[in-house]
C-alpha cells in the first residue's frame, strides 16, 4: 500500500512538472508566435484587437471553443474579439456565408455551437447551400428568409473580405489566433515549440502566449 501511495505521489507531481514545463512563460517570436512581416490595421481603439480564424469542419477549431470562450470571459472589456471563417478552397465557402448569414439574422449566439455539435458530436455534414439549408431550417429559421439574406451582396462581400484577410495574415491552418493585427500563435505553433502534448496542454499553453500578446500590446496602445 504504502509502495503504491509514493507511485501516485510521484506520478502527481510528474503531471505538474509536465504541465508546467508545457506553459511557455517567455514567448519567444518565432517559436511560440509569429510576427507578420506587414503589420494589418485593426479598428478596436484603444482595445486589442483579438481574431479567431477558424472553420466549423476543423474538429481542433472545435476543440478548442470550450477553453476558447472560457478565456474570453476573463478579458472583460480589455479586447475586442473577432471571428473569420476561414476558404482555403471554394467548397469551403457555403461556410463563411452561413457564418455570416448567422451574424445578420440575429441567430449567431443560438446556433454557433449547434452547428459545432451537428458536425462533430452528431457526424452530420453542413458543408453544402443544401445541407446548410436543411439545417437552419431544422433549427427553426424561415427558409425563404435565410435565403435572401445568404444569397444577399453584403453577405458575398463579407464572405470576400473574409478570405482576404485570411490571405493578409498569411494564416496556413486553424485554429489561428491574430492579437493586433502583428502576432499570430496558435495550438500546432506552440506544439512545434514544446512538442508533441495532448490538446488540453497545447491549449493551456497557447492561451498563456495569448495572455503575454496581449499584455505586450495592451502597453504599447
Amino acid at each position: 500500500m504504502r509502495f503504491l501511495q509514493h507511485l501516485l505521489a510521484a506520478l502527481s507531481l510528474s503531471l505538474v512538472a509536465f504541465g508546467a514545463a508545457a506553459s511557455p512563460d517567455n514567448p519567444q517570436s518565432g517559436v511560440d508566435y509569429r510576427t507578420l512581416d506587414k503589420p494589418q490595421q485593426t479598428d478596436s481603439g484603444k482595445k486589442v484587437e483579438v481574431t479567431e480564424f477558424f472553420w466549423y469542419s476543423c474538429p481542433h477549431c472545435f476543440a478548442l471553443e470550450h477553453d476558447l470562450v472560457a478565456w474570453l470571459k476573463k478579458q472583460g472589456d480589455r479586447i475586442n474579439f473577432k471571428r473569420v471563417p476561414v476558404a482555403f478552397r471554394d467548397s469551403m465557402v457555403p461556410q463563411q456565408k452561413l457564418f455570416y448569414t448567422l451574424e445578420a439574422m440575429g441567430k449567431f449566439e443560438e446556433l454557433h455551437q449547434k452547428l459545432f455539435n451537428t458536425i462533430h458530436v452528431e457526424k452530420k455534414r453542413v458543408d453544402t447551400d443544401a445541407e446548410i439549408l436543411d439545417f437552419v431550417v431544422k433549427n427553426g429559421i424561415d427558409k425563404q428568409k435565410f435565403l435572401d439574406v445568404y444569397n444577399s451582396f453584403g453577405v458575398q462581400s463579407k464572405a470576400k473580405r473574409a478570405t482576404q484577410l485570411m490571405q493578409a495574415y498569411q494564416i496556413d491552418g486553424v485554429p489561428m489566433l491574430a492579437v493586433d493585427g502583428k502576432y499570430l500563435t496558435s495550438p500546432s505553433v506552440v506544439g512545434a515549440s514544446i512538442g508533441s502534448k495532448p490538446e488540453p496542454v497545447l491549449f493551456q499553453a497557447t492561451f498563456q502566449v495569448m495572455d503575454w500578446l496581449v499584455k505586450k500590446s495592451a502597453q504599447g496602445k
